[in-house]
């Protein structure tokens, strides 16, 4: 009887150390998709400030071109008045 219910004991034990394997395994599967997901939604950010970044800095060179192009106007019509 004692060996039955060692056996019947150890298959028990075996199951639940698949299952807890099994489990493990699942829970690391997840972990590294959402890393993936994680680190692809990071680039995708960084791309996104990179383009913002340049805009910015073409916006800001237009800018300059037309503040020095209505600087020069202004003073060739302050010379024009004397």
């Amino acid at each position: 009887m004692e060996t039955g219910m060692k056996k019947v004991f150890d298959s028990m034990e075996n199951a639940l150390r698949l299952q807890f394997q099994a489990n493990a395994e699942r829970r690391a599967a997840k972990a590294e998709q959402e890393e993936k997901d994680f680190r692809e939604r990071l680039m995708q950010a960084a791309s996104k400030i990179e383009l913002d970044a340049k805009a910015s800095d073409a916006k800001g060179t237009q800018d300059a071109v037309r503040r020095d192009q209505l600087m020069a106007l202004m003073m060739a019509g302050g010379q024009g008045l004397l």
